[in-house]
């Protein structure tokens, strides 16, 4: 990315700061919380005693008001480190939640949770899928139905990263099931409302510390001030807030590719087969350039949608792509590191192997690989 020198030097310091905190606060226990099923909830708490969530809030409601490339620092570290499943919460909660309400937040919204937020006292979820609506929003059966000064939800989500903890949620309701699209709304409802109800924690094939859950509304009483944005433009707001949304998921398949090819050279280079490393067989180094070189095509492109998000310049398609391009990159490089580790790639205590199982829901949530065809062919060919 072009930037002045001078913010160079401070992204290399708070990169710097970041791994440490990862060191030493995150990795002598995430293989802990991997069997646990997940992340104790007083981590969030040290992320922001240590500055590293919603980094680029505005300083007036408690954040750094950095620039966007110090929020993907966080998410490309953390993924370099094969914490998948934390990159996911974080994203979630830096990077989609606080977003939203900054954006679309009425002040008192903006000054009752964005502090609350940057220093972990809360944890933020966003409740858009359900049992019957996954890519197609428009199927969602969630409603929200005005009564008086109040709105009364009923429904249910699941997949709610960051269900377990969440103490606000965002939530995608109907508010006029006639309307389409323009009949949906979204709501700030706290887990202390009565009526709100977290389910299990779901159980993955990867991403096991990080908490995905089924969240249910019983007749959840919320007052207007809790509505988010307009009524009626849920869907709006949700398609604007899209390219951040899957661009977090780009940097972070950037940081946990980087950390896989890494693994793998270090790997190949002291394992012998026929009596001589594995690094000196030409299948062996013709996988790892190719794999590094899908890595830096993806990275440019990566820093290239960045800059145009930092900018205001970022469209859904282009999201799309950067998201598509970025994940199925990832995927690409997880087998091929898991293939060069052969057998022990297999076993669970090789971290490529966490890495492995980590990097495949990144092809569906956010978007599915799909979906973002669809969209991207769409801007170029119309419906």
């Amino acid at each position: 990315m072009d930037m002045p020198s001078t913010q160079n030097a401070e992204l290399e310091l708070f990169r710097d700061n970041v791994k440490k905190f990862l060191e030493t606060e995150i990795a002598p226990h995430y293989a802990e919380w991997e069997k646990a099923g997940i992340i104790p909830r007083e981590t969030w708490r040290k992320f922001g005693d240590n500055g590293l969530l919603c980094v680029d809030a505005p300083e007036e409601f408690g954040g750094s008001g950095a620039p966007f490339e110090f929020s993907c620092v966080v998410l490309e570290e953390v993924g370099k480190a094969g914490f998948g499943a934390l990159g996911a919460n974080l994203a979630v909660h830096s990077d989609i939640v606080a977003p939203y309400i900054t954006h679309l937040g009425t002040p008192e919204q903006k000054k009752h949770y964005l502090p609350k937020l940057v220093t972990g006292e809360f944890v933020g979820a966003i409740a858009m899928t359900e049992p019957g609506a996954g890519s197609d929003l428009q199927g969602a059966k969630t409603s929200a139905v005005a009564d008086g000064s109040d709105y009364v939800i009923n429904g249910s989500k699941t997949f709610i990263t960051n269900g377990q903890h969440a103490d606000v949620i965002i939530t995608f309701t109907k508010t006029d099931p006639k309307a389409g699209a323009r009949g949906t709304t979204l709501f700030l409802v706290e887990a202390s409302s009565k009526g709100f109800a977290r389910g299990r924690n779901l159980e993955k094939i990867g991403q096991h510390c990080g908490d995905t859950s089924e969240l249910f509304f019983d007749n959840v009483r919320v007052p207007t001030t809790a509505v988010l944005g307009a009524v009626g433009n849920g869907f709006g707001h949700l398609v604007d807030e899209l390219p951040r949304e899957r661009l977090t998921l780009a940097v972070g398949a950037i940081g946990a590719a980087e950390g896989m090819i890494a693994l793998t050279i270090d790997y190949v280079k002291n394992r012998k087969a026929f009596g001589v490393p594995l690094s000196s067989q030409q299948n062996t180094r013709f996988e790892i350039a190719r794999m590094k070189t899908e890595l830096e095509v993806a990275r440019a492109f990566v820093a290239q949608c960045a800059v145009a998000y930092a900018h205001g310049k970022l469209d859904v398609p282009g999201a799309a792509m950067v998201k598509l391009a970025a994940t199925e990159m990832q995927c690409r490089v997880a087998d091929g590191c898991l293939q060069l580790f052969g057998g022990y790639g297999y076993m669970s205590e090789y971290p490529i192997s966490r890495h492995f199982i980590d990097a495949r829901v990144q092809r569906i949530y956010g978007g599915t690989s799909e979906i973002m065809k669809e969209v991207i062919a769409r801007s170029l060919l119309g419906r």
